[in-house]
């Protein structure tokens, strides 16, 4: 069964540094596009950042570039997604998902497999 969890949110601080894990199973990481969304109170999922299939070619939303890195550790078969200097407004449930096709894609519909989410807090 293809499965991802993620893990790692939590209360921080603006300008604090969190980790998210994005933990695959029952597929290889690598075989597929990995996204993240996020989801803030009373709006809609968007997706902010992925890494693609084929090359690991990233990709980053203006909110978040410079800030964020996303990144694929095979061994482990995870995706990690550093969050620096974090501000209020990342405040969301964060959901990592996982596709076959397209090669990389933010879109929500472009993705099968979903995680159940990690909530991240950041107080100012």
């Amino acid at each position: 069964e293809v499965q991802v969890v993620e893990s790692g949110g939590g209360l921080v601080q603006a300008g604090g540094s969190l980790r998210l894990s994005c933990a695959a199973s029952g597929f290889t990481a690598d075989d597929y596009a990995i996204g993240w969304f996020r989801q803030a109170p009373g709006k809609e999922r968007e997706g902010f950042s992925c890494i693609s299939k084929s090359d690991g070619t990233k990709y980053y939303s203006d909110s978040v570039q410079g800030r964020f890195t996303i990144s694929r550790d095979n061994a482990k078969n995870t995706v990690y997604l550093q969050m620096n200097t974090l501000k209020p407004e990342d405040t969301a449930v964060y959901y990592c998902a996982a596709t076959t096709y397209p090669d990389m894609s933010t879109s929500l519909g472009a993705y099968d497999y979903w995680g159940q989410g990690t909530r991240v807090t950041v107080s100012s």
